[in-house]
């Protein structure tokens, strides 16, 4: 039974370990929406891409970021439920699923930039709500405070704290022993970049995204209080981890899935399917 709850936990913190177009008379058309999935270019690396549901010039793109170790492919059955009342996209960042993998180290900003070109091929110059799951949270709240002009609204479905490096330092010291000391260890190389995306992962502040509508989705079972004798705390720093995302907006609001683990969109899929349409309600 610890076998498994040490597995989630590991998984978590692994996850844990991311201007609208100027009208022009000579300007080109917009290429055809995308239906289904296919391969893009961006910044010279093929991206793998999936977009559903019909194109409407008056609502937000919802665009989905996995977390660490997942492919649009996991998020294929939250996107139809979405894609059944708006346009829906996702897409496999490099080293995961169908993408390319990273020529060399990334940073937050060279997937910023990948992200960028995604929003440019599927969305255009419509505003977008980022709807992100663990690390595909930490990046897309990366994300927003730097692109106010294109980021319309937030949802982070259990997403890694901005400060993940240090909170997980704190909560398993170095002098720890046995499983918690290969989580430590295991955790550690993640974040420096051992992982399918070579993502360093590095601390930060909460930004600002100004006045936009933001759900911040917390899990209900504590999945990490399995981890021996450093379990509380690593639950602990987790739940001040969601509480600090809340500053990103003016507009901000907590959300806890109660029977929900980490996979938010998984266990309770009608939590996070409400979120992202009230998100994207409010920022019609």
């Amino acid at each position: 039974m610890f076998r498994n709850a040490k597995a989630t936990a590991v998984a978590a913190l692994f996850c844990a370990v991311a201007v609208p177009v100027l009208a022009a008379c000579d300007e080109a058309e917009e290429p055809a929406p995308i239906s289904g999935t296919t391969k893009i270019t961006v910044e010279g690396r093929s991206v793998n891409v999936s977009c559903s549901g019909e194109p409407d010039e008056d609502r937000p793109v919802v665009v989905l970021l996995a977390g660490l170790g997942d492919g649009l492919d996991k998020l294929a059955g939250f996107q139809k439920t979405l894609s059944e009342k708006g346009r829906v996209c996702s897409y496999d960042r490099l080293g995961e699923g169908a993408s390319d993998r990273p020529d060399g180290p990334q940073t937050f900003d060279s997937s910023g930039k990948i992200l960028t070109g995604v929003l440019d091929r599927v969305a255009g110059h419509r505003p977008v709500v980022l709807a992100g799951h663990s690390l595909g949270g930490l990046i897309a709240a990366r994300y927003a405070p730097a692109h106010r002009d294109r980021v319309a609204g937030l949802v982070l479905m259990d997403a890694t704290p901005s400060t993940i490096v240090a909170d997980t330092n704190a909560a398993i010291p170095a002098s720890a022993t046995g499983q918690a000391a290969e989580l430590r260890a295991q955790s550690v190389a993640v974040y420096s970049g051992q992982n399918p995306e070579n993502l360093t992962v590095q601390d930060g502040e909460v930004g600002s995204a100004g006045d936009v509508p933001v759900e911040v989705i917390q899990h209900g079972q504590p999945y990490l209080a399995a981890v021996p004798q450093y379990g509380e705390a690593l639950e602990k720093a987790w739940a001040e981890g969601q509480h600090k995302w809340l500053r990103l907006s003016s507009r901000s609001k907590p959300v806890t899935a109660p029977n929900s683990g980490h996979y938010i969109y998984v266990d309770q899929p009608d939590v996070a399917v409400e979120a992202v349409r009230r998100v994207t309600a409010e920022a019609e």
